[in-house]
């Protein structure tokens, strides 16, 4: 009667909070006898622990709803204990307290967490490195940290992060007063750059640079390092200023570079895969952490080769000869060439000077012609070296790529694998008997080669050439040569001066009727002239014509 009449006084009513009795746990909802006519149903998923609640057990309980569809009333242990709890958590917030929490849902932007109350933990603040799936995080406990309090909206504002990023610092002290070079420490990659990884040694981050990574050559850290990755390194150098850590890989293995003469002697062939192609060689590995480079004048003895991508390309297997090893400086040279014989070592035996020669004429520059010995030996024609006569600016004037010729070896320099060639001295200097062919006065035949300003070319027999000047045309005034005279034109003159030392002959085509005393008279006004002003033929004439050529 008594407990009936207690029951009497009890208020039921929406927003009410009230003790009630477990009747029945269930796998979604519990059933809660609160005195009422009917019982009430709690959602199982606000209780903190699940598995620890029991038939029996007396809990508070907020009335939701009274009475619903079903007859049932409709309760929230949550909320009760929300209004319990919102004192306490308010104390521990104005304290800046940690509480224990369970993460109860997913939510944009974040987790809901119940800590006697429902509370929202930014994604900002779950970790230090956001987790990529939260929800593998719902039904765990965890400690967190209340940053923030609404009392008017009753929010409540989490952070797990701030609590990690403390227990980092504590750990990050200790590991600095305990960490020293040559440790070796286990550790998570972290992140990775262009220049290393970043390992978390578990509280503390070191600087693991690409160059300590491995001895051989790596383009990128990810080629063998990922996120996330367990790896053993080697403290190098600890800044406890700075709270810098750098960290080595490399080093847990021993350094290539040290038995290297040992390992490849000056002279020996190897084999490697060329890994970069440079303006000026080519880096083979032989081994990881041992590069060698093949300079681009070791490709080949005889070819011209303007860059080693012409020749070989990355990933390529190739043979070469150690050349020399500077242990100190970590430098390898090598040779492809020197896997063959040297032509040149040759070239002085099989072809003195006085040597006669044929080729074909392989290219052709400013200053003279190569022309193919043999496979892979070129010799050089100067410009200077193919007539005795005849001024030759470009030597494609005389033959041009694939002209067959003949050709006299002048000098072998082996050193700069040079072979000087002659055309001229095939035959002999018709300079040096010229009185046997040309004297003042003779009448002579011949066909306009040049035009000039200031006169004519003649092409005369043994292929030398006369010059007729502008005054010596005609006995009337002339302008223009153009006017008188044209390429190809055969032309009668008569020889009035030979200059031997600068093997020039000048002639004139008006006097070329001249008798005896007129010739004379001629020669006479020639004979008046000062040095440099020959009507004639000096040097600076045919410099003269060489630039109207070019013009």
């Amino acid at each position: 009667m008594e407990e009936a009449m207690r029951a009497s006084t009890k208020r039921f009513a929406a927003g009410e909070i009230v003790k009630g009795i477990i009747l029945e746990v269930r796998n979604k909802e519990v059933l809660v006898d609160i005195g009422y006519k009917s019982e009430g149903v709690v959602s199982r998923g606000e209780f903190l622990d699940p598995e620890a609640i029991k038939v029996g057990d007396e809990i508070d309980v907020l009335i939701e709803k009274l009475e619903d569809k079903e007859g049932m009333v409709i309760l929230s242990h949550e909320q009760a204990e929300f209004r319990k709890n919102w004192d306490r958590i308010k104390t521990i917030c104005q304290e800046g307290g940690t509480i224990a929490g369970k993460v109860k849902a997913v939510v944009k932007g974040g987790l809901i967490v119940n800590i006697g109350v429902e509370a929202f933990l930014p994604a900002s603040q779950i970790d230090i490195i956001p987790p990529k799936n939260v929800a593998v995080m719902v039904g765990n406990m965890y400690d967190f940290k209340v940053v923030k309090i609404n009392e008017d909206r009753r929010n409540i504002v989490l952070s797990r992060r701030e609590l990690i990023e403390a227990e980092r610092a504590d750990r990050r002290a200790k590991l600095f007063s305990e960490m020293t070079p040559g440790d070796i420490r286990k550790g998570t990659v972290k992140n990775l750059t262009d220049f290393g990884a970043f390992i978390d040694l578990n509280g503390l981050d070191g600087l693991l640079h690409i160059t300590d990574m491995s001895w051989g050559r790596i383009g990128h850290p990810s080629e063998i390092l990922k996120v996330g990755q367990e790896i053993d390194v080697v403290v190098l150098d600890v800044n406890k200023e700075k709270e810098r850590v750098s960290l080595g890989l490399k080093q847990k293995l021993q350094n290539p570079w040290e038995a290297i003469e040992s390992k490849f002697p000056v002279g020996t062939k190897v084999k490697g895969k060329v890994v970069n192609l440079v303006a000026y060689g080519a880096f083979i590995e032989l081994e990881p952490g041992v590069e060698g480079l093949v300079h681009v004048t070791e490709l080949s003895w005889t070819k011209r080769i303007a860059k080693p991508s012409d020749v070989l390309k990355p990933g390529q297997e190739v043979e070469a000869v150690v050349l020399g090893i500077n242990r100190e400086e970590q430098k390898i040279s090598l040779g492809i060439r020197q896997l063959e014989s040297n032509p040149w070592e040759a070239a002085q035996a099989k072809y003195p000077p006085g040597t006669k020669i044929k080729g074909k004429v392989r290219n052709l520059t400013s200053y003279g012609a190569f022309v193919e010995l043999e496979e892979g030996l070129d010799g050089m024609v100067h410009v200077s070296d193919i007539s005795w006569t005849r001024k030759i600016n470009h030597p494609s004037e005389v033959f041009q790529k694939g002209d067959e010729v003949e050709a006299v070896v002048l000098e072998i320099d082996k050193a700069n694998q040079r072979i000087s060639l002659g055309m001229k001295q095939l035959g002999t200097d018709p300079w040096s008997s010229i009185d046997q062919f040309y004297k003042v006065g003779d009448l002579v035949t011949g066909k306009v080669t040049k035009l000039a300003s200031f006169g004519a070319f003649v092409g005369l027999a043994h292929d030398i050439d006369g010059l007729v000047h502008i005054s010596q045309i005609s006995e009337d005034r002339v302008d223009k040569i153009k006017n008188v005279l044209n390429v190809g034109q055969d032309v009668t003159a008569r020889v009035i001066k030979i200059d031997r030392s600068e093997r020039r002959i000048g002639l004139s085509v008006k006097a070329a009727n001249y008798n005896a005393e007129q010739l004379k008279e001629e020669q006479k006004i020639l004979d008046a002239l000062k040095p440099g002003e020959d009507l004639v033929a000096l040097q600076h004439a045919f410099d003269a014509a060489d630039e109207s050529r070019d013009r």
